[in-house]
């Protein structure tokens, strides 16, 4: 074979493996990423700006991870779950929300978030069992009748796998939840090679198959319990289409708020006092109603 014939193959070949050394450095830098998010330090300024009673607690799940928590006790019967997104914390704005009118509130930081304890975040799978924690903690409270939750992105994801299996979650409100992980990871990482192989290396390091992180596969199992779905189209953070997904998928009685423009999380912001009415309507006609 001619020299220059060699040269040429040989740089393809050099090129080639640098490409390929790049898209898996690429692939694991991400999934690294992915399985240690940000800690945020949960300030509580919110909760003591509008002077709401809580109290520090711990959660033990199941699988011996402690969680950082805050409880404020209810005043009519009903305590509210809160699990917040990835990367984020709990959310004091939630917690004042409902406590204001007189929920019970129960938020915590999920593991490997804000104080709690754990190494990893599986985004939604081992996350069940921070859900069942707190789960059992509220109903173990004096004077508490019913159980609702709200969930947040990947909260949201977590909750409706967790209420498709807890009946004692008796109302869920979903904002910006992901359909399945896989959706979201393509989503977030729409380039085929590295998408494949950042999966592929995210159910290693984890130790499942991503398809079990699927909650539209599931939140048909929560009727005849009511699940309320919020999300909005120009979202960039989850599918835009996810909301409308887990809807369908669901089964009666099940609601959906669809706003145009809003970011990721962020419909709350377009209109405080109407998100406020909808979120505190759906947990009093479900659980307050229904003593």
């Amino acid at each position: 074979m001619n020299w220059k014939w060699r040269s040429w193959f040989r740089w393809i070949g050099n090129v080639s493996a640098l490409l390929l050394l790049s898209a898996v450095l690429l692939a694991f830098a991400e999934v690294n990423n992915v399985l240690h998010p940000p800690r945020i330090i949960p300030p509580g300024n919110t909760l003591r700006k509008h002077h709401i009673d809580y109290q520090p607690v711990e959660l033990i799940t199941e699988d011996g991870i402690r969680l950082s928590a805050w409880y404020t006790p209810p005043r009519e019967g009903a305590v509210i779950l809160l699990a917040h997104g990835y990367g984020d914390n709990r959310p004091e704005w939630v917690h004042v929300m409902l406590a204001k009118k007189g929920y019970g509130v129960l938020s915590w930081d999920a593991r490997a978030h804000g104080e709690s304890g754990g190494e990893i975040s599986t985004v939604g799978f081992m996350e069940v069992l921070d859900v069942k924690a707190a789960l059992e903690f509220a109903r173990a409270q004096p004077g508490v009748e019913h159980v609702g939750a709200w969930g947040g992105s990947m909260g949201g994801a977590t909750l409706i796998r967790a209420a498709a299996h807890y009946p004692e979650i008796e109302a869920l409100f979903v904002d910006s939840s992901f359909a399945s992980l896989e959706d979201e990871l393509r989503f977030l990482a729409p380039y085929p090679f590295v998408d494949s192989l950042t999966r592929f290396i995210v159910s290693a390091r984890i130790g499942i198959d991503l398809e079990e992180v699927n909650p539209m596969d599931e939140i048909g199992s929560i009727s005849p319990r009511p699940v309320y779905i919020v999300h909005s189209q120009a979202d960039r953070v989850a599918p835009p289409d996810a909301g409308e997904r887990l809807y369908n998928a669901a089964r009666e009685p099940r609601f959906l708020w669809l706003e145009q423009d809003a970011a990721h999380l962020a419909i709350y912001l377009e209109n405080p006092r109407r998100y406020q009415r909808r979120l505190v309507d759906f947990f009093d006609e479900w659980l307050l109603q229904s003593q």
